[in-house]
């Protein structure tokens, strides 16, 4: 019985912490479907400043960076062709509402991410993900590994 994971990642220290963890918990990485998952924002003010060629080259930098987690899944033990990656560039209002919409439009049975330490204050202002993803995912399992 395959068991599909989707795992939000990016270039954070909290998302190689999660991956870390998965490479780790899995007992049968040959029955396990993986998808690492990035969803790109819309760019912040400052990221705009930096000017175009910086926000061009975020989707390389990005594919990069999974392309390495995905190597180390390879490396863990899964099999290749149990390992995708999935870029999406739509604009979402926040990245949980489209790691939500990208669980809803596909079967999975663990969602994987992973949490940066944040104060009271942080948490109120930016929101928490891994939270929104607990409360608003029924049904499906939500691992989230604090760095």
């Amino acid at each position: 019985m395959k068991c599909s994971i989707l795992m939000a990642f990016n270039d954070s220290d909290s998302a190689n912490a999660a991956l870390a963890c998965l490479t780790r918990v899995s007992a049968c990485p040959e029955q396990s479907l993986i998808t690492l998952l990035h969803i790109l924002r819309k760019p912040t003010g400052s990221e705009e400043m930096m000017g175009k060629k910086f926000m061009q080259g975020a989707a390389a930098r990005i594919r990069d960076v999974m392309g390495k987690a995905r190597q180390q899944l390879i490396q863990a033990g899964f099999p290749e062709d149990h390992v995708r990656i999935v870029l999406v560039e739509t604009p979402y209002p926040t990245v949980a509402d489209g790691i939500i919409d990208q669980v809803h439009k596909g079967t999975y049975d663990l969602v994987v991410l992973g949490r940066k330490r944040m104060s009271k204050a942080e948490e109120f202002v930016l929101g928490d993900t891994s939270i929104r993803l607990v409360r608003a995912l029924e049904g499906i399992a939500v691992l989230v590994v604090k760095q």
